[in-house]
């Protein structure tokens, strides 16, 4: 998730520059940036295979081309800037950036885990009451199966009641699987 995080703060860097000064080169690597999300979208839903055979194909070429460009521009402008800034940040985090032209089981930026863990880093000091090591993991994998179950367009309150009920009522520990978000939907369908 990491390198997902770069992706995303380099991103936000150039848009930051852009913002506040109306730089053309920032707006050009925005748009660099925005013709890799365009490849993204038409391989959205795909098997990790095809993601990865369509990145080297489409968007190895436009990554390469960026990184010539970001070192040409780096030599062009101000070194103290924002901008130089922002072009460093990308370029000594080069390797990161790339690797989802390796692997198609990577995103190519973490915005979606940003939204969903969004409302716990919000409430992260109401979460204090955990109380010790043991409490805040507890704590970490209730978090995780209801963000999840979002994710899998599960009505949260409606979800952990049944998932508590259902253990409650002596759901076999071998079929605790069954019981995830992305299988609960079928469990609760066939009941």
């Amino acid at each position: 998730m990491r390198k997902e995080a770069e992706k995303a703060g380099a991103r936000r860097k150039f848009y930051e520059v852009h913002e506040a000064t109306g730089s053309p080169v920032a707006a050009e690597a925005l748009r660099r940036i925005v013709e890799l999300y365009a490849v993204e979208a038409t391989i959205r839903g795909q098997t990790a295979d095809a993601r990865r055979t369509t990145r080297r194909i489409r968007s190895l070429p436009l990554v390469a081309a960026m990184k010539t460009w970001f070192e040409a521009e780096l030599h062009r402008i101000p070194p103290r800037g924002a901008l130089a800034e922002a072009i460093r940040y990308a370029l000594t985090r080069w390797t990161a950036l790339c690797c989802f032209l390796d692997d198609g089981r990577i995103v190519l930026d973490n915005n979606t885990v940003e939204r969903a863990i969004r409302s716990i880093a919000l409430g992260r000091k109401n979460h204090l009451f955990a109380g010790s090591d043991g409490g805040a993991e507890r704590w970490a994998v209730v978090a995780s199966l209801l963000a999840t179950a979002k994710l899998n367009g599960i009505e949260p309150f409606a979800y952990l009641r049944d998932v508590l009920e259902r253990m409650s009522n002596g759901h076999p520990a071998s079929l605790l699987d069954n019981l995830l978000p992305w299988n609960w939907g079928r469990l609760a369908a066939a009941a």
